[in-house]
């Protein structure tokens, strides 16, 4: 009998399955060996490769012999995201990460962050042009958003079926923020360009402005785009325990445990979107090429802007800040700070990119809203 199962597992074994599984080892190398968000990418290489083993009870099949078993994957996907539980809780958790005093400091950041999004909305358009429906197509232009709860929040709303490889994308592509945005931003500037000094002058951030500032931006965020409550609801509830001075306990375990384990939770679930059958696809190429092209647009319409920008103004900004408006906080902050020190020693940038970065944090969340909002 069990010799009669292993011989059924093993011709039930299909290419498809096989390219799965080199999927899932390349996932596991690239976060163990080179360490590129080991948090995510290994428990989505494992879960890859344990979702495509014939039989697997880890999701819900016919198993020959015992009828249908409903897998552990299976109820975490219903559970945690078909609900948004994680993503949302994820939130919270990155809202207790991030400090916004560099964005109190220089508000005119705010507008960095929302130039560095409209690479979504232009490969929002080209995934239509190439025959995805306008659902399908909106949630693979949110990849360019380089926020990977947003990115699964906004593809399971409009109930993508592309939902594994745009979960894929979205976080492979934050990895690999330190090869992607490098290459974007000198294809768009000059060595001179990159050598502007922006002097920072620190300014004193009250305690009430910051606590004020994630109950006001939920508010606006609120009437500007309903449908992104949710999430901007939740980065700014993390956000108010962090700065409340009287949660501190909460705070810490929002930043460490909390995050971690939704983290390893979210990875090892997305697997359930990616079984060979439906994720071996011409159309799981293309979407990764869009998603290339959606974090390269970005970036590029974030430099485009400074550039416009210093058409006007007298103290010229490097147009490297454009760049970091991304979410993709606080890599590519710090990827671009340290582009600067490489073109010259003595131009520190980092507090004006952090500004944009976190800034890039509030408009993904707002744009993913939006789209969902604009979408019907």
């Amino acid at each position: 009998m069990y010799l009669d199962f292993l011989t059924t597992g093993i011709l039930a074994f299909t290419w498809q399955q096989g390219v799965m599984w080199l999927i899932g080892a390349i996932l596991i190398y690239l976060a163990i060996k080179k360490d590129y968000e080991p948090a995510l990418l290994l428990p989505i290489g494992f879960g890859a490769i344990i979702v495509n083993i014939p039989f697997s009870t880890a999701i819900t099949q016919n198993i020959p012999g015992y009828g249908e078993i409903e897998g552990i994957i299976d109820v975490l996907f219903r559970i945690g995201i078909s609900s948004e539980l994680f993503p949302l809780l994820l939130f919270i958790g990155i809202g207790a990460m991030i400090d916004f005093g560099p964005l109190l400091s220089n508000p005119k950041m705010i507008f960095f962050g929302a130039a560095a999004q409209f690479g979504i909305f232009g490969t929002l358009l080209l995934a239509v042009i190439l025959g995805f429906s306008l659902r399908d197509a909106a949630s693979i232009g949110i990849i360019g958003a380089a926020d990977g709860p947003t990115s699964i929040f906004v593809a399971n709303f409009f109930e993508s079926k592309y939902l594994g490889t745009i979960t894929v994308a979205a976080y492979s592509y934050m990895a690999l923020v330190p090869i992607i945005q490098p290459f974007a931003i000198r294809l768009v500037t000059t060595t001179e360009e990159r050598k502007i000094r922006m002097p920072y002058h620190a300014k004193e951030v009250s305690k009430t402005a910051k606590i004020l500032f994630p109950i006001g931006v939920t508010m606006v965020a609120g009437f500007l785009a309903p449908t992104s409550i949710s999430l901007i609801g939740m980065l700014m509830f993390g956000n108010l325990i962090r700065e409340s001075g009287v949660l501190n306990s909460l705070s810490k375990t929002a930043q460490n445990e909390l995050v971690n384990l939704i983290t390893i939770l979210l990875g090892i679930t997305i697997a359930a979107k990616m079984q060979a059958a439906s994720f071996v696809t011409t159309e799981t190429f293309i979407i990764i090429g869009l998603g290339l092209v959606a974090f390269i647009f970005d970036t590029v319409f974030g430099v485009f802007f400074v550039k416009f920008l210093n058409l006007f103004t007298k103290n010229k900004i490097n147009p490297m800040v454009g760049a970091a408006g991304i979410s993709a906080f606080p890599m590519s902050a710090r990827v671009i700070h340290k582009m600067a020190l490489q073109e010259d020693k003595q131009n520190f940038i980092l507090m004006h990119t952090v500004g944009a970065n976190v800034a890039g944090q509030i408009a993904s969340v707002i744009a993913g809203g939006l789209i969902i909002y604009l979408i019907p």
